[in-house]
Formats: C-alpha cells, sequence, structure tokens
C-alpha cells in the first residue's frame, strides 16, 4: 500500500504541478495517516480462528475434534501480553488441527458480553478446554505471565488425555504402548514404519512427536515407558529418550540424530522415505471479520471531552458489568457506590444525567440481596421509559482513542473519569465542612476495579496501590494528588511495554508543554511542584474546560432510543403472548386430562347399570327429559336426587368450558353487548328446543357445543328442558349465579317459611279473640 501510494504520489509530481494535483496529494496523505483497525489482536495469518458471538457455539460445541479457546479484551495489558505466547503456541502445534484447533474471542466487543457471560468468563485473558463432542467447557486453564510455550503445550496434551468417553476421532493413541500391541501392530495396521519413543513416565517427547506427525501418512508413532521392561531388552534400549524404527518384518533400527528432542525427531520422521502429508491439509482460516478504516478525530490534549466520558460510563456498564449475570454480595455494594459517585458528581448532559439517578434512585430503593443484571440492564436502557433520559450505546474515544483498537481506550477513559470525579468531589465540597467523605470517590474506584474489571493482572497492581496507602488520604486536595501519582506509578511501570501506544507514549503526566510550572529540579533530580500540580488538575478535569466535540446530538439518541424500545415491546408482546399461549395448552392439556378421568367414570358406571338393567334404552340427544325425571322428592326432611342427575350440567360446562368462554368473550366484547341487545328485543322468538343454562354475559357456541357433546357420548340427560322464553328470563336475572339445585332450595325455604308464618298469624289472631271473649263475658 505504501509503495503504491508513493508511486502515485511521484507520478503527479513528475506530470503536473497545478493546484488540483496539490489537492490530491494532501488528500493522499491524509489517507494514509489513518490508522487501520484489525480484529482484535490476532488474524488468520497466527493459525488461531477469531470467533464472535454467533459462531462460537455452532463452531466449539459437539465438534469432532477439541477446542482451546483463549477469551481476552483488546485494551487490556496482560492480555496483549500473552497475545505473543498465544500466537507461538499457535503456531507451534499447528500440525496437531485434525485433533486440536486454537480460537480466540474478544469480550471487549459488546455485541461478545452475552456469549462471555454466559460462560462465567469474568478475568482476562482465560483459556477455556472444550472436549470433543462436548455440550460446554469443560476446564478452564489459569494463565501465568511467565507461562511459557512449552508449559503451555504440556497442558493441552494433560487436557487432551482427559478425554474418557469419547476420543477425537483425529487424535492417535497417546497412552503408552505394550508388548502385545507391538506384536499385533502390523496384522492390524498397515504403514511403513512404527517410530517407538523411549522415554520416561514424566516425558512428554513421545505425545509430542505422536502429535507433531499427525498428518502424515505410512508411519505411526507410540510411546514406550522405561518401566517396559520386555521393550526395553528386546529393542536393546540403553539411554532416554531414544527412538527406533520398528518394520514389518520384525526388524528395528535405532534412529540417530545430534539431539534427542522433539524438534529433531519429528524433523527426521517427515523425512523418511514414502512419508508425506495425508488427507489432513494444514490450511490457514479465513478472518471473521474484514479489515475495516476508521476515520482519525484531530483533538487538542488540553481539553477533556465529553465522548471520552460518556463512553467510559456507556461500557464500563454495559460491558464491564454485564458479564455478571446476577449481582450480589461485594459486587453489587460496588456497584451501587460507583452508581451512585456518578449520579452525584458527574456533570454531563441532561439525559445522561437522569437515566444515572434513576438508576441510582432504582437500587437505593432494591432491597434484594441479589439483583440480575438484566433488571439493572432494563433501567439502564430507560425501558421503563422516563422522559428525557438516556445514555449513549456505543463508544466514541476522541482524546483517548489510539493507533490501533486494543490501544488506550476504555482504560484511558476510566482514568480520566475518575480524575475528573475527585476535582468535582472537591468542587462540591463547602469550606469548613466535615460532612463530605474525601474518600468516597477513590472508595468507588476502588471498588469497581477490583469487582469489575476485566484485566485482572491490573486490578491486582491497583488493589495493591489502594492497601498501600488509600486510607491515609485525609482531605479533597489529598484524593486528587493520590490518584494523580498512582496513575503515574502505573505509566512507569508499563513504558515501553507492549501494551504501550507507539504513538503515545507513557510519559510521566502533565508534561511541560501543559504545565511548565508543574516540574521542577531539586539537586540536579526532578521533583513535582505539587501546589502547582494541584492547580493544573482542578483546572484541567474543570466543567469550564469540558469539550463537547464530536458528541452525538440528544435529539439523535433519544430517537434512537425511541425506536429500540418500540422494538423491545414488540418482543416482549410476543414473548407475553407465546407464554399465554403455552399456558392455554396446559389448561387444555389439563382438561382433556380430566374429562378423560370423567368419561372412564361414566362408562365404568354405565356398565354397571347396564348389568343391573340390561333392558333400560338409552336416551338421544334430540329426546328432551320428562318432567318426571326433572323432578326431585322430599325423604324425612332431605332432598333426594335421582342417580343420572348426579353431574350437575351447570358445574360440567363450567369447569370444562368457562376459560374458553371468557377468552371469547374478551376477544369479543363488541359482539357480546350485539347479542345482549338482541336477546332483549327479540325474546319472545321461537328458541331451539334445547339451551344450555348458562350466564347472560358468556358467548359459546351452543351448536358446537352439541357437536361435541354427541361425539363424546354424553346423552340428553345433561340438558335442561325448553321453557317459555318469558320464564327463563326472569329464571336468569333472578337465578344468576345460582345453580338448579340452589333455586329448588330457595323455593322450598320460601314455602316452608311462608306456611310458618301463616301458622303464626292464624295462632296469635285466634288467641286475641280468645281474650277478648275472656274480657266480656268473665263468667264464661
Amino acid at each position: 500500500m505504501a509503495q503504491q501510494y508513493n508511486a502515485c504520489c511521484s507520478v503527479l509530481k513528475s506530470r503536473c504541478s497545478t493546484p488540483l494535483t496539490v489537492v490530491l496529494l494532501a488528500i493522499l496523505q491524509l489517507l494514509s495517516a489513518l490508522p487501520v483497525a484489525h480484529a482484535g489482536l490476532y488474524s488468520a495469518s497466527d493459525h488461531v480462528l477469531v470467533l464472535d458471538a454467533d459462531n462460537l457455539e455452532r463452531t466449539v460445541l459437539n465438534s469432532s475434534n477439541a477446542w482451546l479457546v483463549q477469551f481476552y479484551v483488546s485494551w487490556c495489558g496482560h492480555c496483549i501480553k500473552f497475545s505473543d505466547t498465544w500466537k507461538s503456541i499457535a503456531n507451534d502445534i499447528k500440525e496437531w488441527k485434525p485433533a486440536l484447533s486454537l480460537a480466540v474471542l474478544d469480550c471487549g466487543e459488546e455485541a461478545n458480553k452475552e456469549t462471555c457471560s454466559k460462560l462465567g468468563v469474568h478475568g482476562y485473558p482465560s483459556l477455556r478446554f472444550f472436549k470433543a463432542f462436548s455440550k460446554s467447557s469443560s476446564d478452564e486453564i489459569s494463565t501465568l505471565e511467565s507461562d511459557s510455550v512449552q508449559s503451555l503445550r504440556h497442558r493441552i496434551i494433560d487436557l487432551m488425555e482427559k478425554h474418557e468417553e469419547v476420543w477425537p476421532p483425529a487424535c492417535p493413541p497417546l497412552e503408552p504402548i505394550s508388548v502385545l500391541e507391538v506384536n499385533d501392530f502390523f496384522t492390524t495396521n498397515n504403514p511403513l514404519y512404527l517410530a517407538l519413543i523411549f522415554e520416561g513416565e514424566d516425558s512428554y517427547i513421545g505425545r509430542e512427536v505422536t502429535l507433531d506427525m499427525l498428518p502424515y501418512e505410512n508411519i505411526a508413532v507410540r510411546r514406550v515407558l522405561k518401566s517396559e521392561q520386555a521393550l526395553v531388552a528386546h529393542f536393546e534400549v540403553t539411554s532416554f529418550p531414544s527412538c527406533y524404527l520398528y518394520f514389518k518384518n520384525n526388524s528395528h533400527v535405532r534412529v540417530n540424530i545430534q539431539m534427542e528432542v522433539r524438534s529433531f525427531y519429528t524433523y527426521y520422521l517427515k523425512t523418511l522415505p514414502g512419508v508425506m502429508r495425508g488427507s489432513y491439509k494444514l490450511h490457514v482460516m479465513p478472518d471473521s471479520k474484514p479489515d475495516v478504516t476508521e476515520p482519525w478525530k484531530p483533538f487538542e490534549s488540553s481539553k477533556v471531552y465529553m465522548a471520552d466520558l460518556e463512553s467510559a460510563i456507556h461500557y464500563s456498564l454495559r460491558v464491564e458489568v454485564g458479564l455478571q449475570r446476577v449481582l450480589a454480595g461485594e459486587q453489587l455494594l460496588a456497584l451501587k457506590s460507583f452508581v451512585s459517585v456518578l449520579a452525584k458528581y458527574f456533570p454531563g448532559r441532561t439525559p445522561v444525567r437522569r437515566i444515572l439517578m434513576t438508576l441510582n434512585t432504582w437500587l437505593k430503593a432494591d432491597e434484594n440481596d441479589k439483583i440480575p443484571y438484566s433488571d439493572f440492564e432494563d433501567v439502564l436502557n430507560n425501558k421503563i421509559e422516563v422522559p428525557n433520559a438516556v445514555l449513549s450505546d456505543r463508544v466514541n474515544w476522541v482524546a483517548c482513542q489510539g493507533s490501533k483498537p486494543q490501544f488506550r481506550g476504555f482504560p484511558c477513559s476510566l482514568w480520566t473519569l475518575f480524575h475528573f470525579l475527585t476535582v468535582q468531589a472537591a468542587a462540591k465540597e463547602r469550606p469548613g465542612s466535615t460532612v463530605s467523605d474525601p474518600l468516597e470517590v477513590l472508595r468507588a474506584m476502588r471498588g469497581y476495579i477490583k469487582n469489575f474489571f476485566s484485566c485482572r493482572e491490573c486490578a491486582k497492581n491497583f488493589e495493591a496501590m489502594a492497601v498501600e496507602s488509600m486510607e491515609t488520604v485525609k482531605d479533597h486536595d489529598e484524593a486528587i494528588l493520590w490518584l494523580w501519582s498512582r496513575h503515574n506509578r502505573a505509566n512507569n511501570r508499563l513504558a515501553g511495554d507492549v501494551s504501550e501506544d507507539p504513538k503515545f507514549p507513557k510519559l510521566q503526566w502533565p508534561p511541560l508543554d501543559l504545565c511548565a510550572e508543574c516540574h521542577n529540579e531539586v539537586n540536579g533530580e526532578h521533583a513535582w511542584n505539587m501546589d502547582a500540580v494541584l492547580q493544573f488538575l482542578k483546572e484541567h478535569y474543570s466543567i469550564n474546560n469540558l469539550s463537547g466535540d464530536y458528541l452525538e446530538r440528544k435529539s439523535e439518541l433519544l430517537n434512537r432510543q425511541k425506536q429500540k424500545l418500540a422494538i423491545w415491546k414488540k418482543e416482549d408482546e410476543e414473548r407475553a403472548r407465546n407464554l399465554a399461549r403455552e399456558i392455554k395448552d396446559k389448561e387444555v392439556d389439563e382438561e382433556n386430562k380430566q374429562y378423560k378421568d370423567y368419561e372412564v367414570g361414566n362408562e365404568e358406571n354405565g356398565q354397571n347399570e347396564e348389568n343391573n338393567e340390561p333392558e333400560e334404552e338409552h336416551e338421544v340427544l334430540d329426546k328432551p327429559r320428562s318432567k318426571k325425571n326433572l323432578k326431585a322428592s322430599i325423604i324425612k326432611g332431605k332432598m333426594k336426587i335421582s342417580e343420572e342427575d348426579i353431574v350437575d350440567l351447570d358445574t360440567f360446562v363450567e369447569q370444562h368450558y368457562k376459560s374458553q368462554a371468557l377468552q371469547a368473550a374478551a376477544a369479543a366484547v363488541a359482539m357480546a353487548e350485539v347479542t345482549k341487545k338482541k336477546s332483549l328485543t327479540k325474546r319472545d322468538e321461537k328458541r331451539k328446543p334445547l339451551q344450555l343454562q348458562l350466564e347472560e354475559d358468556e358467548i359459546i357456541d351452543y351448536v358446537g357445543i352439541h357437536e361435541r357433546l354427541k361425539k363424546r357420548g354424553v346423552g340428553g340427560k345433561y340438558l335442561v328442558e325448553e321453557e317459555s322464553p318469558k320464564k327463563q328470563y326472569w329464571k336468569r336475572v333472578l337465578g344468576k349465579g345460582f345453580s338448579r339445585l340452589d333455586l329448588s332450595l330457595c323455593a322450598l325455604l320460601y314455602f316452608v317459611s311462608s306456611v310458618f308464618l301463616l301458622v303464626l298469624f292464624l295462632f296469635f289472631r285466634m288467641r286475641r279473640r280468645c281474650r277478648r271473649v275472656r274480657h266480656v263475658f268473665p263468667v264464661l
């Protein structure tokens, strides 16, 4: 690309010198200065597969080969250091790919945070081993900064040997060979050579060479332990490790090489006559994402950009905290403290401040010991629809942008955010006030980094500095200077590190061009003018020094949030419909089960009746019951109901059709009103001979009910006799909500009470006449 650019420039300069040419040259120079962003820290040439949230499960899970996946974040300094080791191990074991593959997933990308959280990955870098045909990660490898390629290779072999139930089809045997297997080897296998590597039990050379030779045909490699005395004696082995070639004619020869090491064995065996690469071809995996070019944003180093601060809040709450599926204990307390400090001291735009205040109020009001992150995320995304409240859902680095995506970014913006908060806390302190806590912001920062910061090595370093001297801070000015000095200490430690951006070297801050008064020299050594440093920090991180350049407009943020809320509402409604459908199906299944049990009971009762009364005729659906069967008799003051009336139709309909009737009524309220009016205006019309006694406001397909009753073999004994329209109307009005038995009892009680009152009336009337007679005729 550089050669093409230089050639183009030379052609333009040589052919013409018009103003148009000068403009074209300026454009080309500007384009050449733009940084090119790659997909994280790795590419296809590193012999690793770059995964994302869309292809991880279908690639890694239930695979015929094992996978070792590194989860990382591109801005993490420890991940950047480990990337060289990971690339080296990937290149070192690239021949093992038919049995084992390496992959990477950048959890720093917002699209991947849910996947990383689901797998329980919180610290970075983190290695997860997925066995062949596994449904989830089975082992986690802890990574150390001092891990070498050799130690990682040995640990990978140990993990491969953990395959017990299902062995990867392409992986050769790694266990030691026995005498019986050697004797019968060529009867069941057809290679030209059998390479036997004699070694001790703690040696990995045999297994390493076995996997190195996996893609090659006409040769097999097996290890023989030093304790296998029969084979050691047969091959006359005198030193360990050593390699012998065994042939079909039962002859053998020792491999003579300069050094008895893995690389020499592998090279010698690959060059044997007839040994060639087989069906497993080594290929370079394509990148999952193409390279993209992002425009560079010019900025002033003397300014603090609100875009960096809002990006830090967005990334910290949505990505870093979002890796935790449930917030509880110390993590929940750290989150509450962090959000409280943001709501109290962050001088952002009105929509951002409103969403932070809403979050803070919600967290304080919630008294639960555990909070699902999904609930926290709903409030953060303003699903409760607080007016004019929104936080940007994307990063927009300005002063914290790096020459490559893995440089600066979130760590830079997080330092800037907490520097700004310490200065704002000092600015809001009233003179002579003893109420405010000077450690409030520092403790919130410490809790957040300890519980949520993805770079665990960075979190340990900050925790060590906090334990050392943070609690000695006595006022807000000391809090500002303490954070500044620890930031410079971190810069000094990381200067010249692989995580350092070459375009933005880690220097002691502030530099001379920003604050010359801050620097001094005492006895030939550099010294800081602390008063000047404090004054500079208060001015640099003041509200007056904030720049709103490159910020997304508030109207655009609110419109995008409105669109997302509409999409979320549709998704919630769809989930609600699916849930209602599942509940309805479950209720129908339960009703069908109850009805089947009911039918079985009826069939058994029917069989008993048929056995006792074989000549009894069954009633048909269209034949109404006689009045004789409808009447109830009173025996010894109790109501006696015939056996065929044990099951009441009202109860049956209420149990079996009530849910369907209510659903139909809810879906057709208008139709119900029309039906009701028609029933009142046409109540004198002739009705069908059979009617179901249901409540007036229930809309039921009576014809459908009759058809279902016919199919289920329910006779006409469950149907009521037709009555006059006027009688039925008053019966529905007076007896609404009562069964027929209730109405019968009410009528009986009314009759008995009337007779009783009549008897009382006659009794007192006769008594009164008797008294009058005695008074008039005392002699009588």
